[in-house]
């Protein structure tokens, strides 16, 4: 029975994260770190304890304090240019706190890292975006966790909170065309509860030493295998 810590509860994927989390048998307590409330806290399931704070400089000491330790530490943890007033923001909030939580929970002594990232993350990439992703990447895989996990959906489908147009249209595209074929899909968007049961399944068979030939102490698991990996 794995215990987990668990940022980004709140937004599509991490919601979907959490309630694969609470429902998986594999899973003895989970602890989660976020602004608000997370919505599957309503049914104050016992495995669940929440931390809410503002103060996102005071999570990395919650999370090192942790008491039992995570086995796991999930990362679905991110923001928008929009929300963060510009790219540098977003940059210095999305990368820094990731790298900040990641380095508290291997200090800790979590042994597996799983970190929602994005179809095209590349650390030389010219783009801000998929550069930004490439480099949280790379530094979580250099902190050093026994085995670390890296998640590529490509588009993300699903319901979002917040408003996204242009995002909700291709993600309509997305849902008809899996309507009429799964194939004319699955490669390039994944459903976010989809991409949540991956997370937590291939969490807990990595802390079980249950990975690819090849993918020991990084296993990533991009487009069409995320949805393999959640129906094993």
């Amino acid at each position: 029975m794995a215990n987990v810590a668990l940022l980004g509860c709140t937004g599509m994927v991490g919601s979907h994260i959490l309630t694969s989390l609470i429902s998986s048998a594999g899973v003895n307590r989970v602890d989660t770190i976020s602004r608000r409330t997370p919505p599957a806290a309503a049914d104050a399931p016992a495995k669940l304890t929440t931390l809410i704070s503002d103060d996102t400089t005071k999570w990395a000491a919650q999370l090192s304090a942790l008491t039992p330790t995570p086995d796991i530490y999930i990362t679905a943890f991110g923001t928008t240019r929009a929300a963060a007033g510009g790219f540098d923001n977003q940059y210095k909030i999305e990368h820094g706190l990731n790298i900040e939580m990641a380095r508290a929970a291997h200090e800790a002594g979590t042994k597996v890292c799983v970190l929602i990232s994005s179809g095209g993350a590349n650390k030389a990439s010219a783009l801000g975006y998929p550069r930004m992703k490439g480099e949280i990447e790379e530094d979580i895989k250099a902190l050093g966790f026994e085995r670390t996990i890296i998640l590529r959906p490509g588009l993300i489908a699903g319901t979002r909170e917040e408003s996204r147009p242009t995002e909700a249209i291709v993600r309509f595209v997305a849902g008809w065309a899996g309507k009429l074929h799964s194939s004319l899909k699955d490669g390039w968007a994944q459903e976010s509860d989809v991409i949540g049961q991956a997370a937590v399944k291939a969490g807990l068979k990595a802390l079980e030493g249950d990975v690819p030939s090849g993918s020991e102490k990084v296993w990533l698991i991009e487009g069409r295998t995320i949805i393999d990996v959640a129906k094993e």
